[in-house]
């Protein structure tokens, strides 16, 4: 080897050690007190105390090659006052014209950004994350438990940014009322800075951390220096004021439908700091009118749908109120689902001939707190208490009205706790629901009068956070009306009366129902490529905290096992793969398998940002507790599912997405087929547009349709061949005119048809071949009647005596919906918002018959519509 080659390969040897010293090492930034002239927040960075601060770089590459250097540097500066930190970020770009600036709603780091995180409670679990755009656009995150994240959270703060040939930068300004900190002289906190470049997808850290790690926040550098600032205890008020108009299809001799409802209100929401660790919400009267509608959906199952919550004030900090019993993102199972509060009144009036009623729609709330907030010592507490009021109807009959109360006052009731141990390895906590109802009137006899739920947490990681056991508890306890309890005893959560059951207690007198459930999970969760865990959950038969939860179905012992291979470099033609296998089984507290099965699937990104996923499913026979709706349990065919998603780079200003689900039921017992697809076009920097079609065909042998009891006294349990074709198409359009003032569309037309045919009974739910589980009735039992409504029925002669035993309608029908709304939004000031809103509804119903694209189409828009025009204006007090 030659002199200057060796000398190259002492120096390679040389930076190859710096920077595996760098990557592994924390880094430490020291700041300054401000003494210059405040700097004009404006994201030109020349004043003096940006001249004269301390500039650090270094910065290392996450993804996609983890641990090198980044294409672009990166510098930036810290400052601090009395009141304030300072940021300046220097994002230097060899290719300015490269740098994607791209408008969004706030929350929509679309594009180039930069962003700063900090672990004030220098915990090395919980961080404040302060991000922008190179256009400007804020977004926010509330960083927990090392690895988790809110971004509900809103805090008031301000940052500009420019741009020149060199680069672009950013200019921040945060108040130190918006970050909580310990009242000490000197402050040694965590620090991160983060740039990502859009072109690229290109992610680089100020302080390295491998993208196989095993935390986040505890792996942060530090930021040194800070002395002298005290905490800052703000108030935040903001009242708003709302005017609303309903104009809708007039209905004669209606008082009620008279094409037009003008109302207005007022509210107040706030924000209090209790102490420099604790913060109290509340909103009283509020009105969440400015919240996008849920989408369309076709429920034939026996449980309710879920629909996640959307309310600003439910959504921000719903981290510390999380409760779900399983660690999988399971929302069948958790505590504290927040739509119970405000939901649609449970009662609805019985009309005479001649009355009419106005109905709420849903329950107004008229007060809720939140208390939230995490000590230095690792103590994390929320609490929540909502009261909905009495709710009434308004019944007219030729003039004349009274009041009919449809909701009892109701008071809602969390409060979770948490502590960590040995800095956050260990975390034991509780939560505890209370949902009381005022039910002094009999009629609300079918409701719970008190339900209380809660359990117990315990979390434990070792070896550097790599392996990790979780156990969780939960119990329940109703209290009610002998009605409400067994209502409660028969509902799809439970059906105890199902004649195949012996291990429940049912009884018809019961005043109080409880059980108890929990999950006990251990499993791996980085450090290299593979990652596993496994879990054992169980809910007893008497378990329920749907009050104020959300529990599909109790009588359950579930065991699942999984295990993924992550591979992060690019090679080859990939930038990025995964793969992952599960396995499942269940049984219920009889002992019984109730379902099993196991899924493969996987996940590539390639190098020309195109991705790829796959997935399959086999499932075994499942033995449905529901499906009869209190009917013996049946065994339901298992069946093979293959689905595939393709897209391609959406960087680019066009960019398409395909998919396709295919389910074989087995036996030919069901078969479905569902394809998708999205358009999604972004001509200029402000403006986006997206079109996602979706078209689903099933056909089911074994639909459940209604039950009838026989001449003999025997329960029917009635079934038929079911062919649905569901077509749904989600538009979205965005026009963002500065990073403060977005414009937002949202529409989903939604056509639905059901043909039901080959009318059966159940007679063997539990047969050992499909065909012996149930009869087909014959062309001279069953007879067709068409009703001059449309809505046709059957007769059913079961035993051919000339004489009808039972009957039930046609169940078949076409459903047409289209929702939409246009939101313009303007934060005119940091915390003060002015919505205008204009929303459309559209729902026409039928009786079934073929699906005809044009022609169901054509039926929507001739529904005469809802149309929904709403103003709020909210101005922020901050004292």
């Amino acid at each position: 080897m030659s002199f200057s080659n060796s000398i190259k390969f002492i120096l390679l040897l040389l930076f190859l050690s710096l920077t595996s010293l760098l990557h592994s090492q924390q880094r430490a930034y020291q700041t300054a007190r401000l003494t210059a002239t405040t700097p004009q927040i404006d994201g030109i960075l020349d004043e003096e105390a940006w001249k004269t601060a301390s500039w650090s770089g270094g910065f290392i590459q996450r993804d996609p090659y983890d641990g090198k250097s980044p294409s672009q540097l990166t510098d930036f500066s810290i400052l601090y006052d009395d009141n304030n930190l300072y940021i300046g970020i220097k994002a230097y770009d060899s290719t300015p014209s490269g740098i994607v600036k791209r408008l969004s709603r706030r929350d929509q780091n679309d594009g180039d950004w930069v962003a700063i995180e900090l672990d004030s409670y220098a915990d090395k679990l919980t961080g404040f994350a302060f991000g922008v755009t190179a256009s400007g656009v804020k977004f926010d995150v509330m960083l927990i438990n090392d690895v988790g994240s809110d971004d509900s959270w809103d805090p008031i703060w301000y940052v500009k940014t420019s741009s020149d040939l060199d680069g672009w930068y950013a200019e921040i300004r945060i108040p130190l009322s918006q970050i909580r900190f310990a009242r000490k002289e000197e402050h040694n906190w965590g620090l991160q800075v983060l740039r990502y470049i859009y072109r690229k997808q290109e992610y680089s850290c100020w302080q390295p951390i491998s993208r196989d790690a095993t935390g986040w926040v505890s792996k942060f550098g530090e930021l040194k220096g800070i002395t002298g600032i005290l905490p800052h205890r703000d108030i935040e008020i903001a009242p708003f004021a709302m005017g609303k108009a309903v104009f809708d299809e007039k209905e004669a001799g209606n008082p009620f439908q008279t094409g037009k409802t003008i109302k207005g209100t007022g509210g107040v929401d706030g924000k209090v700091s209790i102490t420099n660790d604790f913060t109290l919400n509340f909103t009283i009267n509020p009105d969440f009118g400015q919240v996008e509608a849920d989408p369309s959906v076709m429920n034939l199952t026996a449980f309710e749908t879920y629909f996640p919550e959307k309310r600003p004030f439910f959504i921000e900090g719903k981290n510390i109120f999380d409760y779900k019993l399983t660690g999988s993102d399971d929302t069948r199972n958790q505590i504290f689902y927040s739509r119970r509060i405000g939901s649609a009144p449970h009662y609805t009036p019985v009309l005479d001939s001649g009355e009419y009623a106005s109905v709420p729609e849903e329950t107004s709330i008229l007060g809720s707190f939140k208390f939230s907030g995490k000590t230095r010592n690792g103590l994390s507490i929320g609490v929540i208490e909502s009261v909905t009021s009495n709710e009434n109807a308004t019944i007219d009959f030729a003039g004349s009205r009274t009041k009919e109360k449809v909701e009892p006052l109701t008071s809602f009731f969390v409060t979770r706790v948490q502590k960590d141990f040995s800095k956050g390895n260990t975390q034991f906590g509780g939560i505890f629901t209370a949902t009381n109802r005022f039910t002094e009137d009999a009629k609300f006899n079918f409701l719970t009068g008190s339900a209380y739920a809660g359990g117990f947490d315990f979390l434990h990681y070792w070896k550097n956070k790599t392996y990790y056991l979780a156990l969780k508890s939960v119990f329940s306890l109703v209290k009610g009306d002998t009605l409400s309890i067994y209502q409660m005893q028969t509902s799809a959560s439970h059906y105890f009366q199902r004649p195949d059951v012996d291990y429940v207690d049912f009884r018809t007198n019961r005043k109080t129902m409880s059980g108890q459930g929990g999950t006990i999970e251990a499993g791996k969760t980085g450090r290299g490529h593979w990652q596993y865990k496994t879990w054992l959950t169980w809910r007893s038969p008497g378990l329920d905290f749907n009050n104020l939860g959300y529990m599909k179905q109790a009588d359950e012992i579930q065991q699942l096992a999984w295990i993924g291979y992550r591979y992060y470099k690019p090679f080859s033609i990939f930038r990025y793969i995964s793969a992952n296998l599960n396995q499942w089984v269940a049984w219920n507290f009889g002992g019984e398998v109730i379902y099993k099965g196991i899924n493969l699937s996987s996940y590539t990104k390639f190098s020309n940002y195109w991705s790829l996923q796959l997935s399959y499913n086999l499932d075994g026979n499942n033995l449905s507790r529901a499906e009869l709706r209190g009917g013996p349990s049946l065994l339901v065919p298992g069946g093979q599912q293959f689905s595939g998603v393709l897209a391609t780079d959406d960087r680019k200003k066009l960019s398409f997405k395909i998919s396709n689900t295919q389910y074989f039921g087995s036996a030919d017992s069901y078969w479905s087929n569902i394809i998708g697809g999205g358009v999604f076009y972004k001509p200029l920097n402000s403006f986006s547009i997206s079109f996602e079609p979706d078209f689903t065909q099933t056909h089911n042998l074994i639909q459940y349709i209604t039950t009838r009891t026989n001449s003999e006294g025997e329960a029917r349990y009635i079934m038929a061949h079911l062919d649905q074709s569901i077509f749904k198409f989600s538009m979205r359009a965005s026009l963002n005119l500065t990073s403060d003032l977005s414009i937002q569309f949202y529409g989903q037309p939604f056509l639905y048809s059901g043909k039901y045919k080959d009318y059966k009974y159940i007679t063997d739910p539990r047969a050992s071949t499909l065909e012996d589980r149930f009869l087909s009735y014959s062309d001279d039992q069953i007879d067709y009647f068409a009703a001059s409504d449309g809505w046709n029925y059957y007769l059913v002669d079961e035993d051919r005596n000339q004489s009808y035993d039972y009957g039930f309608y046609n169940p078949g029908l076409k459903f047409l919906q289209f929702r939409s709304n246009l939101v313009v939004r303007w934060e005119y000031k940091p915390g003060s918002t002015f919505y205008l809103v204009w929303a459309q509804g559209r729902t026409g119903l039928g009786p079934d018959n073929e699906f005809d694209l044009p022609s169901y189409t054509r039926n929507l828009f001739e529904v005469y519509p809802q149309n929904v025009l709403l103003l709020k204006l909210s101005y922020i007090l901050i004292f």
